[in-house]
């Protein structure tokens, strides 16, 4: 009465103890026949201590008994059937894995180790594993690396099942349930998390050395070119060069494109021949990528051109890796190959550059031009000395009218720019030259303090004046009245009133006159004396400047 079981790691012959534990066994062997445990995982190996299996689900919390599919599903469970002298004492004990009393489904566990007594009157023990008959198997399922919870890395399955000796009798119903054929494979039950399978196999034990370090390569330069991507380096991992173009290098700095054309030209039609430039003085930078209309005329040109004389420099070609083409490609959202017709001399699309015309001196460029330009600072130059390469005739008189609406813009913020500087200038002259800006700091505090003096015996002169004045009027209007008053009573109080009514009018005109006089007088001072401040700040400016010269001259 026993039972092969295959494993992913070998197999295992299991002895089951069909007279002490009826129930059990019964249920153990039916579901074997019905390959129940066919890819059933071992969720749950716990070092030194036990290997847990027999959930088709994985997660070590399901399983049915064969009683359930007889019977129903009150017959899910069954009851323990635990015996004194049935004991986790040897390596290889198999028992029952419960969800408590008297509840027994399809899990069961093998032991590790020996002498496991506290599970003892707890689990059924139903089998054990014989020497000889897979206790090394249960040795690497041992050393099966696994997480916190128990859970092989790599997933170790039951294969198969194979009943060698059965007492019991099959009821009439389990035919149903038996399959034509044995499944293989992960149960369609299973939901737990996916780990290496079990028939996954390290590279080092399948390949060779040399064919194990090419893998290794080309996964090391996918891993790169992912990281060039993510970054935005290049527009796709999985972009090549182009193998239709030639790298050209060592090239002497007087030879110009045309001569490039014309030396590849005879190895095939050649789309493009571009000498790389420095974008801001338009020198060579002495390499080049030539573009013909076929990889077979880019393969000649290479076996043919490489270590060859032009401009009396030896030149090296190669196969470019340069990606900068489609890369713009990619960013003006043209993933496809460029049109080939055209001239890459002049840009027009109907025809090539060998039938451009060459005597044509108004669509050639006559030295390079050069452009006003506020960006591309040049290294070293003052900040007005800015440049910026012209490589298309048509666009220069668009950038001449762009340059002329630059300078007008930079007279109309010429007086702002000047004012910023100045305020720098002051704000740093106050740090490098404390000691002068206090002594004329001081000085020019005295003159303000005269200057104020000054101010206030001149309004208080003004006061004087506008008293006597005031006091004057008023002796006037006492004696008109007393020459009135001497008269006929009738006619001194009307004499008396017209008087008073014109001394009121010019009184109120005279107040009016000096009024106005106050104001005026009043608008020359504040005058005055913000011509002063204009011309003291001004004089500090001069003085700060001349100072910082004199110190930068030093």
């Amino acid at each position: 009465m026993s039972v092969l079981i295959v494993t992913s790691l070998g197999d295992i012959v299991v002895d089951l103890h069909t007279d002490r534990c009826p129930l059990t066994t019964k249920n153990f062997l039916k579901l074997c026949k019905m390959k129940y445990y066919n890819g059933c995982l071992f969720h749950k190996v716990e070092k030194d201590f036990l290997a847990q299996t027999g959930d088709r689900t994985g997660t070590g919390t399901g399983g049915d008994s064969a009683y359930k599919f007889l019977y129903g599903e009150q017959a899910r469970f069954f009851e323990d059937e635990i015996h004194p002298d049935l004991k986790h004492t040897r390596t290889g004990t198999i028992a029952m894995a419960s969800a408590g009393q008297n509840l027994n489904a399809s899990q069961f566990y093998f032991t590790l180790r020996d002498d496991i007594d506290y599970l003892d009157g707890k689990h059924t023990v139903f089998g054990t594993v014989e020497e000889k008959e897979g206790l090394d198997t249960l040795a690497k399922i041992n050393e099966a690396y696994a997480d916190n919870n128990g859970r092989p890395f790599k997933d170790i399955r039951i294969k198969h099942t194979y009943i060698l000796d059965d007492p019991f009798d099959d009821p009439p119903q389990l035919a149903d349930f038996i399959p034509e054929n044995s499944p293989e494979g992960k149960p369609a039950d299973e939901i737990a998390e996916e780990r290496l399978e079990d028939n996954w196999v390290p590279l080092d034990e399948t390949l060779g050395t040399e064919e194990l370090e090419e893998r290794l390569r080309v996964k090391e330069a996918h891993t790169n070119a992912a990281i060039l991507e993510s970054i935005g380096d290049i527009p796709d991992s999985d972009i090549k060069p182009p193998e239709n173009v030639l790298f050209v290098c060592k090239l002497n700095p007087v030879t110009q494109d045309e001569d490039l054309y014309t030396i590849f030209s005879r190895f095939g039609n050649v789309m493009s021949a571009d000498i790389i430039r420095d974008y801001k003085t338009g020198d060579s930078l002495c390499y080049a990528f030539i573009e013909f209309e076929t990889k077979e005329a880019c393969e000649r040109a290479y076996f043919k051109m490489d270590n060859t004389l032009i401009d009396d420099r030896r030149i090296h070609v190669d196969f470019s890796q340069s990606v900068a083409r489609l890369w713009s490609q990619y960013r003006q959202g043209k993933r496809s190959h460029p049109t080939k017709e055209g001239c890459f001399k002049c840009g027009a699309p109907d025809h090539f550059a060998r039938d451009c015309d060459k005597e044509d001196s108004d669509n050639k460029q006559k030295g390079p031009k050069y452009v006003l330009k506020d960006d591309n600072t040049q290294h070293g130059g003052h900040e007005d000395k800015r440049y910026d390469m012209l490589f298309d005739e048509d666009n220069l008189e668009t950038v001449g009218h762009r340059a002329n609406g630059q300078e007008k813009t930079k007279k109309q913020n010429a007086s702002h720019h000047s004012t910023e500087r100045n305020q720098d200038k002051r704000i740093s002259d106050r740090h490098r030259h404390g000691d002068d800006i206090t002594r004329y700091d001081r000085v020019d505090g005295k003159s303000r303090g005269n200057r104020k003096h000054g101010d206030y015996h001149r309004d208080k002169r003004a006061d004087e004046k506008g008293d006597e004045d005031r006091e004057h009027r008023r002796r006037l209007h006492e004696s008109s009245r007393h020459v009135y008053d001497s008269g006929d009573p009738k006619r001194s109080f009307g004499s008396r009133l017209e008087n008073e009514r014109e001394g009121g009018d010019s009184h109120r005109e005279n107040e009016g006159d000096d009024r106005k006089r106050l104001n005026a007088d009043e608008l020359r001072r504040r005058n005055d004396g913000d011509r002063k401040r204009k011309s003291r700040d001004h004089d500090v400016d001069d003085y700060r400047e001349r100072k910082y010269r004199e110190k930068d001259r030093k």
